[in-house]
């Protein structure tokens, strides 16, 4: 079965985007229809799972995901979903915005060694929890874990590869091993029994790799680097970077020991000797995808929203036509379905991907640029989506009052949204500045005249001073707001009650 752009596996997810593949199959983005989010699908290739193993593939693959999925620790993958379509096995994992570990060492080079010491030290802790189940992972390498935004570890693929890996013989059969062959251990590849040792061997090949840069047993075939796996010592990583300390090459030299009882007894003890290595706790520098963050500050919230902006993922691209020029009205249709299914998220990404294309096509300032910024900025605020809708409507304000003057109802508009992201996000004082700003326009019946778009902004602005303490001058703000309100609406009105309810609470505090 050939797999597409837009292929609904389980009649649920909807692949989106291909973003890895390899010798058991592809990884997808995609969309979980149901609970409108995204995921990541990883479906194995039909291939591996055909003939006479197909049906015991099949039952030991749910049987390991089901297990797996038991597994809580905060540095595992949460697994979704998972099941058999045809001739695949699908996997549905929790999709993980950050950068995967190889992609991260590329983009550093040399790798700080600090950074790799508390790489090795959250894998750790993950590798203690899945070997207490117990669970041996078999294949962990720099691809399958993902550093987050926040500089925590996530590990993937657990279970997968002890189903894929169920006869080892392939490997003298077909000269192709289940596995990643420069991660393997020794007793891996021979066939052997593999354990706990097993895995802390592919953390000392990872660990190797991230103070090198190169893994320490390379070749042109599988069987030449297993054969140096078997038989080669690996080299000592202070001949390649001297400043890394003493202790952390020793560490890595056991940990790559050929035989297993020569190497660490369990993951916990490679923590402990991690721990001398680590960061002492201080401020981090605020930038994403920093490792040592965990360490720096335990168990603190990332980022701190009063410094630092959160990263936004990049919207998920649909595939363009052959023709390499996307339709801009055909993703425009695609859109309103979507809205019309109440699945925002998926519609967000479509807009949020087409927007270039349009302006190519159409103009930077055309109308239908126009029109898709303004769905985009409001699906972005109907998603919740604070941080990444401010700057779009800010944009749509400005340009709208450049053509149109300060007072165009549809500048003030975006001016008002604006505010309302600003609030969400927990800027008080910047919301506050610009409900001010905007309240003249909303009283003024000669310019806007929208009396219950007035009441509104004064009762975020008497909500606003509390929050930033000014307790007199949000009891006048709410005071006369009350008074205007029964004048225009009566005292049952709902606004009414709710002011009256503020207004005693703010009596109390006063007394």
């Amino acid at each position: 079965m050939t797999v597409t752009q837009g292929r609904v596996v389980a009649d649920r997810y909807e692949l989106a985007t291909l973003i890895g593949q390899g010798g058991m199959g592809q990884v997808w983005t995609a969309y979980d229809r149901r609970l409108d989010r995204r995921v990541a699908v990883k479906l194995l290739r039909p291939d591996r799972v055909a003939g006479q193993e197909a049906d015991e593939l099949r039952r030991r693959f749910l049987r390991e995901c089901r297990v797996t999925a038991q597994v809580d620790h905060p540095g595992l993958v949460t697994v979704h979903d998972a099941g058999s379509e045809g001739d695949e096995l699908f996997l549905v994992m929790q999709y993980v915005d950050g950068a995967d570990l190889s992609d991260h060492l590329a983009e550093h080079d040399p790798y700080p060694w600090q950074w790799a010491a508390t790489v090795a030290a959250q894998l750790c802790a993950v590798l203690s929890a899945v070997h207490a189940v117990p669970i041996v992972h078999r294949d962990l390498k720099p691809r399958n874990v993902m550093v987050k935004q926040d500089g925590t570890v996530t590990v993937l693929d657990l279970g997968v590869a002890s189903v894929m890996d169920t006869d080892t013989t392939r490997l003298t059969h077909t000269g192709s091993p289940i596995g990643s062959p420069a991660y393997m251990a020794p007793e891996q590849a021979m066939g052997g029994a593999v354990g706990p040792y097993t895995d802390l061997y592919a953390l000392g090949v990872l660990l190797h790799e991230l103070l090198s840069g190169e893994v320490p047993f390379a070749g042109s075939t599988a069987l030449g680097v297993l054969h140096r796996h078997l038989y080669e010592p690996p080299l000592p990583v202070r001949r390649l970077r001297p400043e890394v300390p003493e202790p952390l090459e020793r560490l890595v030299l056991r940990l790559l020991a050929k035989d297993p009882q020569n190497r660490p007894a369990s993951a916990q003890e490679v923590y402990e000797e991690l721990v001398p290595l680590l960061p002492a706790r201080g401020t981090p520098t605020g930038a994403p995808l920093d490792p040592t963050r965990p360490f720096l500050r335990p168990h603190a919230p990332w980022p701190d929203r009063a410094r630092i902006p959160a990263p936004q993922p990049a919207p998920v691209a649909p595939a363009p036509p052959v023709d390499d020029k996307p339709d801009v009205a055909a993703a425009v249709d695609e859109v309103k379905r979507l809205l019309g299914e109440g699945r925002i998220t998926q519609a967000v990404d479509i807009l949020g991907a087409i927007l270039p294309a349009a302006a190519d096509q159409h103009g930077e300032h055309s109308p239908v640029v126009r029109t898709l910024r303004k769905q985009y900025a409001a699906t972005l605020l109907d998603d919740g989506q604070y941080r990444r809708a401010l700057p779009e409507l800010r944009r749509l304000a400005d340009e709208r009052a450049a053509e149109a003057g300060q007072a165009d109802p549809q500048s003030l508009r975006h001016r008002y949204e604006a505010a309302q992201c600003l609030e969400q996000l927990g800027e008080p004082a910047a919301a506050l500045a610009e409900y001010r700003a905007l309240l003249p326009y909303y009283e003024n019946r000669y310019v806007s005249g929208d009396p219950q778009l007035a009441h509104d902004v004064r009762r975020r602005i008497g909500h606003l001073l509390l929050a930033l303490g000014d307790r007199p001058a949000a009891h006048d703000m709410l005071a006369r707001l009350l008074m205007d309100v029964e004048r225009v609406h009566g005292m049952g009105h709902p606004l009414a009650a709710d002011l009256r309810r503020t207004l005693q609470w703010l009596g109390q505090m006063r007394g």
